[in-house]
């Protein structure tokens, strides 16, 4: 695995051997900053990284510009590397050893706004997708503008609208997939009736 664009070009990262992680390959990555850098949401901009593994979209935001980066890992052996992997770039940023949509209110209390927020739980477990887009779509941690993306396996549908959130965007590319989302209502409006839970 290694860091693509940027001030880290180039640079390697350590990564979980068997399937406990499952890295998101460079092409995927590549799309990625891609779509998100035309949109002008990754240089100054502040990100989350859930379900981070190594770390590497995370990493790769911060090689590019991005303004601070929030990474959530509860395997206690990939948070031990995603440290070490920020410690060989000389780089700091807050870890949360813990469930994502924990993470997630830590930070909306401790009063983090982000601008973007990334997804990549184990292609498998479909009710973590779920749980963090609810809890990203019931709080105030993302900005008016902000997006979230979700990196799926192509087969599964994390879903169009989930609360505030609505999808305006997918892009599949081998067995894998990214829906991007953007706020459609406050948090605290009530969303429609015919709303889609995935």
């Amino acid at each position: 695995m290694r860091v693509i664009a940027g001030k880290f070009r180039s640079r390697t990262l350590k990564t979980l051997e068997g399937g406990e992680t499952r890295p998101t390959y460079d092409r995927l990555k590549e799309t990625l900053f891609n779509v998100l850098s035309s949109a002008g949401m990754v240089e100054g901009r502040t990100w989350a990284d859930l379900f981070a593994g190594s770390g590497a979209i995370g990493i790769e935001a911060m090689s590019r510009g991005a303004a601070a980066v929030y990474f959530a890992e509860n395997n206690p052996r990939a948070a031990r590397m995603l440290r070490q992997n920020l410690t060989s770039l000389a780089l700091g940023a807050e870890i949360a050893e813990r469930d994502a949509s924990e993470a997630l209110r830590q930070w909306e209390r401790a009063g983090v706004q982000l601008d973007v927020c990334f997804l990549d739980p184990p292609y498998q477990q479909h009710g973590d997708y779920a749980a963090a887009l609810r809890t990203v779509a019931s709080g105030k941690l993302l900005k008016v503008d902000g997006i979230v993306v979700a990196e799926h396996e192509k087969r599964f549908d994390p879903g169009e609208r989930i609360g505030t959130l609505q999808r305006y965007r997918l892009l599949k590319q081998g067995d894998s997939a990214l829906s991007f989302y953007r706020r459609t209502l406050s948090p605290h409006d009530s969303p429609p009736d015919d709303t889609r839970e995935p």
